[in-house]
């Protein structure tokens, strides 16, 4: 299927600039001030839909952002698929640290893009993975014609915890139908060695605060005889974790599924180079659970992780105070078999119980969800391998992934259909940080190789039946 990717080649520049109009809008969902480019973000994602060949599109009302849905059925003894993505993307502080514009897109080369990278904030997370499959669509329908059914699901709050998704999933099951879902919000290990995401942590996000005096106290006339929530709090986070740095919450492993020697022997023959890492991160040495490598620790097993803390005076210069308030945001990655209700309720019990008298502890969750795991034997599976023999020439590597994506286990339990994770983007395209990119060949490879899902997946499915 030449076509596919000569076509791609004659109107990438064309692809490029749409993609751009996108993420010039800045959808960031966080903050409240951004609602009406949230409207607009959502409307343009409509569009796309419209251009591209869906008969049918529309906003889903919610109670916050809208969900866009669009859908093409031609023929409903053919399979459909499911494509889900997101519109939203993270608030793009620091802005200190951007090299341009976060909402300005620009191409630029590097060492790991040497065709080039776009930089912009949403520019892989996910606005540029998830419009390759409104492209894929446009492809299809220039070069023969969909194989199969579509349907699009692009909600816009999946940065904040997809709070409302749950509930339109599970009211509109007939509109959701599907034989597979298809999702591009993961990525590969290298440009030349595709891999599949084949393993999702749960998550489990929470917010501390812990509180001393009723007011900001002069730190000379009352340092030393009342209890610093500054202090206090540091100190209860580092009881969190043992000197083999193993989670200290009772119970918090209980569940945990242990991978079979068989499957971490496996994982061991995925290429990663050591030293390359820390040099990436400029580090000197890494860190984690005894007993694991560093692969191992940030996939198949839980953490627990400070996001962010506060309090007191911030400012320039001096301001010697005892603060009332402390905070931290804390996010802990899940494995499968470990419930995010289960262990937030076991955080938020431990955590108080850590206060000494001199405080008083609030916990607010958050949000969570569930791991996931796809075996490679599924029929979705398959043709995504032959969909990546196609347009890489090598068959992909399946990989568990340290991420979260809450929706995936919910997709499963709800719409009753397995998920496939061909993610595109690269560990070192900075997302949520600081000159997050995204490279023009995984954008246009994503393209190409989408195309060849729907093809493989619609024979597989047929002759599975």
């Amino acid at each position: 299927m030449s076509s596919f990717s000569d076509y791609i080649h004659n109107n990438k520049n064309r692809f490029l600039d749409e993609l751009f109009s996108l993420i010039r809008i800045p959808s960031i969902s966080a903050d409240s001030a951004f609602a009406q480019h949230m409207e607009a973000a959502a409307e343009a994602v409509q569009k796309s839909l419209r251009d591209v060949g869906c008969t049918h599109t529309e906003l889903c009302p919610t109670v916050g952002y809208p969900i866009v849905y669009g859908e093409k059925m031609i023929n409903p003894k053919l399979p459909t698929v499911l494509v889900y993505g997101h519109y939203d993307v993270q608030p793009p502080d620091p802005l200190a640290l951007w090299e341009t514009p976060p909402f300005e897109p620009e191409i630029r080369k590097t060492p790991t893009h040497p065709v080039g990278a776009i930089f912009a904030r949403g520019a892989c997370d996910d606005k540029g993975q998830m419009f390759m499959h409104v492209k894929a669509m446009e492809v299809m329908e220039q070069n023969g014609g969909l194989p199969c059914n579509i349907k699009f699901m692009i909600e816009g709050e999946e940065e904040v915890g997809s709070d409302n998704l749950e509930d339109f999933v599970r009211a509109n099951t007939k509109k959701l139908e599907n034989d597979v879902i298809l999702i591009s919000d993961t990525g590969m290990l290298a440009n030349d060695i595709p891999s599949i995401t084949t393993g999702l942590r749960g998550l489990s996000y929470v917010e501390v605060e812990v509180t001393g005096p009723n007011r900001d106290l002069h730190s000379g006339l009352y340092g030393g005889a009342v209890a610093n929530p500054i202090n206090i709090l540091t100190q209860m986070i580092a009881t969190l974790h043992d000197e083999k740095n193993q989670v200290t919450i009772p119970g918090f492993y209980d569940n945990v599924e242990l991978v079979s020697k068989t499957e971490r022997d496996e994982m061991a023959k995925i290429p990663f180079a050591l030293d390359e890492y820390k040099k990436a991160l400029d580090i000197k040495a890494v860190h984690g659970e005894d007993g694991y490598s560093t692969l191992e620790r940030k996939s198949i097993r839980p953490t627990l992780d400070v996001n962010g803390i506060w309090g007191g005076y911030t400012g320039e210069g001096a301001k010697t105070v005892i603060p009332s308030k402390a905070f931290a945001k804390i996010s802990m990655r899940l494995v499968p078999n470990q419930n995010s209700d289960d262990i937030t309720e076991l955080f938020t019990q431990h955590f108080m119980s850590l206060a000494p008298k001199g405080v008083t502890v609030k916990v607010t969750p958050h949000h969570g969800g569930e791991g996931y795991v796809m075996h490679p034997e599924g029929v979705e599976f398959q043709a995504a391998s032959k969909a990546y023999v196609e347009t890489f020439g090598k068959a992909p590597l399946p990989v568990r992934d340290g991420g979260s994506i809450p929706i995936v286990a919910l997709f499963e339990e709800t719409l009753k259909s397995k998920t496939v994770l061909m993610g595109f983007g690269l560990d070192s395209d900075a997302i949520h940080s600081p000159n997050e990119h995204f490279g023009v060949f995984n954008f246009l490879k994503g393209i190409e190789t989408i195309p060849h899902f729907y093809h493989h997946f619609t024979a597989l499915y047929q002759a599975s039946q």
